[in-house]
Order: structure tokens, then sequence, then C-alpha cells
């Protein structure tokens, strides 16, 4: 929870003005969305091989690297402002993307020992820890710039050198705080056949998924979710700028979106045990609707567009807290991180593609169609959800392993004894 404080303040204090730094670098409004596009595209690349270091050692070592690799982005793209090299700024941007990585893969490390019943809750609350960094990181952008005012680093670039040493600061935070290492405290106490080495593959985690209908449901939330999340999202700086706004009203527009994704992830959670992962996926597409609707039609009411951010910050939050607690749910043990990766792979690669194309149709057509296009990608979650309902009924509750079964200590780097049943829980 205090890694998430300090990395949910890293990403939003440069999000802000990621895209007004594209356009100043590249000199054209056109490739505005590349810069945030890159940081998402990082962010899916580096999935994968976090997943495979996480598998085989844990979830510390993954988070620590991944947050100082997003420390060694966010200088690049201090470098590439100063030097205005485009290229170099996208490089460093999808370098960036490793720490949003991190944040994101926290979640799941909130799951491995959590009790099935509250697995949507211990997920939610460590993205809720996020909120109070979250809702400061965009209205720390201006004072962040001024900061370097008289410098040889750009205004807009200065959100960036901050970002870098919260990087370090949460790594360093991972590394010596977060023992025993949960992961494989879980191996060490889940079932002898669930101890299995030969699962603890990518390619088992692809055949995991393609088992289990409600892991590609999972999968399909989490991607359509935060594709439509961050396709609206990185151009709404740019609409309220076109009608008037200053960067202290798009700071604070941004961060109450940020508070709708943390704030409430909580309720969700709640939401999501007690009512089923299917009926918040269900209130995570009306929710996202919703807000297409009111941000693509608010025009210069820059109150319509706040209030549109901030169920698209909701939206997200169910999507995100259901889809992750349905994806673990619907696996067995071996195989989690694997498929947690690939889950984070394909929801990342999906934003990337959406953030690329919503530059475009921002400048070919406008910020309304964006979001009628957004709400359309919500069609087939919704189908899916209901087809997925209806052909593939959940399972029942696993009964909860007796404290007498449980396996003593095992001997080993970052592996201890926990306490609480173990099995997969409530789908």
């Amino acid at each position: 929870m205090a890694s998430q404080m300090l990395g949910g303040l890293g990403v939003p204090i440069s999000i802000a003005l990621a895209p007004v730094l594209a356009t100043e670098v590249s000199g054209t409004e056109a490739l505005s969305g590349l810069a945030s596009t890159a940081s998402v595209v990082g962010t899916a690349l580096l999935s994968l091989p976090l997943a495979a270091l996480m598998t085989a050692r844990g979830r510390r070592p993954g988070l620590v690297l991944a947050y100082a690799i997003g420390a060694a982005g966010a200088a690049l793209v201090v470098l590439a402002a100063t030097v205005r090299s485009f290229p170099l700024l996208l490089l460093g941007m999808a370098a960036f993307g490793a720490a949003s990585s991190a944040n994101l893969q926290a979640r799941f490390a909130a799951a491995d020992l959590a009790a099935p019943d509250r697995r949507a809750r211990a997920i939610s609350v460590v993205v809720w820890s996020s909120t109070l960094g979250a809702v400061l990181g965009p209205n720390l952008s201006a004072p962040a710039s001024r900061s370097f005012a008289g410098t040889s680093i750009p205004e807009t670039a200065g959100p960036f050198v901050w970002a870098a040493v919260v990087f370090l600061l949460t790594g360093t935070l991972i590394g010596v705080l977060l023992r025993p290492d949960p992961l494989l405290t879980a191996r060490a106490l889940a079932a002898p056949e669930e101890r299995s080495r030969e699962g603890r593959s990518l390619r088992a985690g692809f055949a995991a998924v393609k088992a289990a209908p409600r892991a590609r449901l999972a999968l399909v939330t989490v991607a359509v979710s935060h594709t439509t999340m961050v396709s609206i999202m990185i151009m709404t700086p740019m609409d309220l700028g076109h009608h008037g706004a200053g960067l202290e009203l798009v700071g604070l527009v941004i961060s109450g979106h940020i508070a709708g994704m943390f704030a409430f992830s909580p309720v969700m959670g709640w939401l999501a045990d007690r009512l089923g992962r299917l009926s918040v996926i269900g209130l995570a597409a009306g929710l996202l609707s919703v807000a297409a609707l009111l941000a693509g039609t608010a025009g210069p009411r820059h109150a319509q567009s706040a209030l549109g951010l901030f169920l698209l910050g909701l939206g997200w939050s169910a999507g995100m807290v259901s889809g992750s607690a349905l994806l673990t749910d619907s696996v067995p043990q071996p195989v989690r991180a694997a498929v947690q990766g690939l889950s984070d792979l394909t929801m990342n690669t999906a934003a990337g593609l959406g953030g690329a194309a919503a530059g475009l149709v921002m400048a070919r057509a406008s910020y309304g169609w964006l979001n009628a296009i957004g709400a359309g990608l919500l069609l087939p979650m919704a189908a899916l959800a209901l087809f997925t309902a209806r052909r593939h009924p959940a399972a029942p509750a696993a009964v909860p392993v007796p404290r007498a079964a449980v396996p003593g200590p095992v001997s080993g780097p970052g592996t201890a004894p926990a306490k609480g049943p173990g099995g997969r829980g409530p789908q």
C-alpha cells in the first residue's frame, strides 16, 4: 500500500503534460497522442518479461526492476525535451511505462494470499492506495514545471524529473520491505498438486486462458475498460484547451478522473465479492457508456466534462477490479503470474492502439466522435458477459482448507508461513 501511494504519484504528475510536451517537441498536434501511447505500449511490451521474472523469482524483483526502468525512462524524456528529439521522447515514454506496469502488477500481489471470498476487496484496497498520489499528481504538474523555470530543462519536462525521483524511492521501498515475497509464500502454502513447475510458463498461461471461458471474459473486460478510458482521457486535456481551459483547470479535471479510478475501488471490490464479478462487469459497461456520452457532448461546459471524466474513472475501476478478480479466480495457482502478465500485455496493447488512433480521430474528426467510438467498444464486452453468464455459470465456492492441512514453513528466500484459506474462490 505504501509503495502504491508513491507509485501512484509518479505517473499522474507527468501524464497530464505528456500530450503538450509531444506537441512542443514534434511541432504538430496530430502526434500529440503518441507520447501517452508510447507509455502504454511500453507498459504492454514489458508486461510479459516482468511476468516471467515474477514467475521465476517472485513479485519483489519484478516490481523493483520495473520502477528502475521507469526512472530511467523519465530521465530520457527530460533529455529528449532538452534536445528536441521526438524519437528519443517516444523511447523515454516507452520505458516510463514500466512504472505503470509495476503499479498494475501490484494489485495481483495483493491477491496472492487473499482468501477467495475477499480477493476482489484485497485487490481494490491496493488500487485505492494510489488515490492520494494519483489525485495530487496532476495538480502538482504546474508547480513541478515552474520549479525548473530559468534552467536548461523545459518547464513541460520538469514533472518527469520529479517522477524519476519518486520511482527510485518506490523501488527502494519495495526492495527493502516487501518481505516475505507474497507469490513465493502462496506457492509454499499451495496444495501439493499445485506446486508443479511445469505450469509456471507463459505458454501454460495461454493454455489456461484458452481453456477457461471466464478467464477470456476477464481479459476482454480489463482490455476494453482500459482502452476506452485511456483513449478518451489522453485527449481530454487537448479538448479542454480548445475550449479555453487553463493548466490548473485541466489538472483539476484529471484529478477528478483519477479520484474516480482509485478512491471508490474498495466499493467496487465489495460489490464484486458480494454480488459477483459479472454483475460489476455490467456496471462497468454502463458507467463507461454514460461517461462517454457526457464527455463527448460537453463542449465548453467544463463541469459536464469533469463529471464525464469522473464517471470514466469510476467505470474503469469497476472493470479493472472485477476483471482482475475474475481472472485470478479462473486459473490455477501455478499459472496465475503468467496469466496476469498476459492480461496486462493484452490490455495495454489494446490501449496503445486506441491511444494512437485517438490523436488521429481528434485531428481529423472531433473529440465527440472519439467518445462515440469509445462507447462502441463496450458493446462486445457486454455481449460476452451476458453469453458467459448463461453458458458458463459460476462454479460453487471452494471449501476453505483447514488450518491443520496447511503446509508448514518452507525454507528458501522470500518464503514464510501465512494464515488463511487457500484454493480457488467464487467466480
